[in-house]
């Protein structure tokens, strides 16, 4: 894939090459909001790190491949986008700002039609509990799901969990709030009995970070992005690009007609920047 940005050369120190991982999914994610962001914080830092390149890996890879990937000093792949935990921020260096503004966190329900009437009884976690969630294997949110008491199927194949919801496997496949409707409309016509939940949404913090290796080149690559992304919340830009992006998925998903069930993140590291008020989306 060709890459997505290349400064021009006005600095005269050595070029930056960002490689992130294109992932298996129904959706590109290669020109997703994440690569979107690091593309600006990049360009907005090129007046005193110097110029970059930001490409996808050649092919997609699994979750354990990118992270494998991320480990080697000589890997391909050199910065990913993930949801936070202890483990991943033990391996691995967080530039501690989530890209998403906590949107990851906020997850609406994949469902059966058929299963409108059970979802719309649900008001509390002990109600949610009856029912059974669908995973990605590694996937974050399967930590915090069973914290909550629900039971989980996981599949190594992320795109096999529409089928295996409309077949009842499980009854309900939570994407966050800015993932649901874009898969939804992938997926409706091949899947015609499964719906967006309209009267549910699931929250938890939950956010999504760049990382990078512990290593030399780590440093500077986490330097960089944090300095930018700061630039960038304190002008405003970083939230400009937010709400273009992901303010009509916000819209679409109508919130405040929504009842909220909260659940705790077992993973959450203590470092999380939850007292930054200006780092979170609040509805």
């Amino acid at each position: 894939m060709c890459c997505l940005g290349l400064t021009a050369h006005a600095h005269d120190g050595p070029v930056t090459h960002l490689v992130f991982p294109r992932y298996f999914s129904i959706l590109d994610t290669s020109k997703g909001f994440d690569w979107i962001v690091l593309q600006a914080v990049m360009e907005r830092t090129s007046a005193k790190f110097g110029p970059f390149t930001l490409s996808a890996s050649p092919e997609p890879v699994s979750i354990p491949r990118m992270l494998q990937e991320l480990d080697r000093s000589d890997g391909v792949i050199n910065i990913i986008a993930r949801a936070t935990q202890r483990d991943l921020e033990h391996q691995f260096q967080p530039i501690r700002i989530p890209i998403d503004r906590g949107l990851m966190g906020m997850r609406l329900l994949l469902v059966r039609k058929a299963d409108l009437p059970r979802f719309a009884s649900v008001r509390t976690l002990d109600d949610l509990r009856h029912m059974s969630a669908g995973q990605g294997k590694g996937w974050v949110d399967t930590s915090v799901l069973s914290a909550a008491g629900i039971s989980v199927v996981e599949s190594p194949r992320p795109g096999s969990l529409f089928g295996m919801l409309e077949a009842g496997r499980f009854d309900f496949f939570p994407r966050a709030l800015d993932e649901a409707p874009r898969e939804y409309d992938v997926i409706r016509k091949s899947h015609t009995d499964i719906v967006i939940e309209p009267t549910l949404m699931l929250r938890y913090p939950l956010p999504r970070y760049f990382f990078v290796r512990r290593n030399a080149e780590g440093d500077r690559l986490a330097e960089r992005i944090k300095a930018g992304m700061e630039m960038m919340i304190k002008d405003g830009s970083l939230a400009a690009l937010f709400h273009k992006h992901k303010g009509p998925l916000i819209e679409r998903a109508e919130i405040r007609k929504r009842h909220v069930i909260e659940l705790r993140n077992p993973m959450l590291p203590p470092e999380t920047p939850l007292q930054r008020s200006e780092l979170w989306y609040r509805p």
